[in-house]
């Protein structure tokens, strides 16, 4: 089996927020591993913390918009999408839930301090343009056409 054909396998089968977690356990192998990579500043904690609830927020608003709307929140199932929600968050960001996964990624790494574990920030902003942003946006495109192509000349995928 071809690689192209494997990696397609790959599109949107893992939920976005699986990967978080995978990440940010790997993330703490990583700082618990390699100690002498960690790094400290002061105000990291309440930083990081106030990250984490910005992190949140962006991605309820998310949710929100989408349930306000009637469509599936289901990352794995974007052609099961009824509406291009275009509101709200979603004026600002096209993936306001993954934004708000990547950010309390960040903030996680950030509250851990080590070097190493933060780049796995960078991993996980590919794989989510790789495997299930960019499916999402043909999936999309493909069930609406031109609104949703208006739309992403319009906004961001991230910000």
């Amino acid at each position: 089996m071809p690689l192209s054909s494997v990696l397609q396998r790959l599109e949107t089968k893992l939920p976005p927020l699986l990967l978080v977690l995978a990440l940010a356990t790997l993330a703490w192998l990583l700082a618990w591993q390699w100690p002498a990579l960690n790094l400290r500043f002061a105000g990291q904690r309440w930083f990081a913390l106030g990250l984490a609830v910005l992190a949140a927020a962006i991605a309820l608003a998310g949710v929100r918009a989408f349930r306000q709307h009637g469509t599936t929140v289901d990352p794995t199932r974007p052609e099961h999408s009824s509406a291009v929600v275009s509101s709200g968050i979603y004026r600002f960001t096209r993936n306001p839930m993954y934004l708000g996964f990547g950010l309390g990624l960040a903030a996680w790494v950030i509250g851990l301090g080590n070097a190493a574990a933060a780049l796995l920030i960078p991993v996980y902003v590919a794989y989510m343009v790789r495997f299930q942003i960019r499916p999402e946006e043909a999936a999309l495109q493909a069930k609406f056409g031109e609104p949703f192509v208006a739309y992403m000349r319009r906004v961001r995928r991230w910000l």
